[in-house]
This record gives C-alpha cells, structure tokens and sequence, in this order.
C-alpha cells in the first residue's frame, strides 16, 4: 500500500469550515486539506441517528462507513445485524455502513472522522 503524502502546508479551522451542514440535532463542519475532507460531527444529548440524520437523507440505516477519533461523550452504534458497541471520548473508531446509533447520557458527543465527513449528513 503506497504511503499517504501531502503537497502543501495548510490549515483550516473547523470553526470556520468549508461546509455546514444542519440536520436536526446535528452539526456537521467540513474542510478540504490537500484533496481530503475532514469532519467534526457534534450531536446533542438524546441525538439518535435514525430520529436526526435519517430525515435529510431518507435511508433505513446509516449506508455511510466511519473512521475517527471521540473527543467528548459517548455514542452507542448498533448494526443492522445486532452487534453494538460505545464509544467514549478517547477512543478511535471504524464503523462500517448499515447502522443506527446514539448519543449516550447528558453529555455532548463530539467527533472527527477522515473518511465519511464528504458525505455524512448531505440531503438526498
């Protein structure tokens, strides 16, 4: 497998993003480094996939495959399948595509993912 290179130094800040979006309970920023996009997804507590998310982009499931990194909070993913588990802050995650989750407790769940953020959350 060829090693990941960059061309350019550059930075973005996330709290000025490429691209906002704003399903309920949800937000979504974007920015594009070097032909990658990257995201920062925060979801307010009682947040749940399938009662957010799921209204702007009309799927039974979640159809979208997740790899990231947890910085506050905790959010329980379950797959079409049965399987589950939690994530916490700290922990590093991949998720694959047919799922719903949600957000666990009182606290907000925070989150940067490297693979989805170009399409997570885009209406249809």
């Amino acid at each position: 497998m060829p090693a990941v290179t960059v061309k350019d130094l550059e930075s973005k800040s996330f709290d000025e993003p490429d691209e906002k979006r704003r399903p309920p309970m949800t937000q979504v920023d974007v920015v594009t480094l070097g032909g990658t996009t990257l995201g920062r997804f925060t979801f307010e507590p009682g947040w749940r996939w399938s009662e957010t998310v799921k209204t702007v982009v009309h799927t039974d499931s979640c159809q979208v495959s997740h790899l990231g990194v947890c910085v506050a909070g905790t959010l329980t993913v379950e797959l079409v399948d049965g399987g589950r588990m939690t994530i916490h802050a700290g922990d590093a995650y991949s998720i694959p595509a047919g799922h719903d989750a949600w957000v666990e407790g009182s606290g907000t769940y925070v989150c940067y993912e490297v693979m989805s953020a170009a399409e997570y959350a885009k209406p249809e």
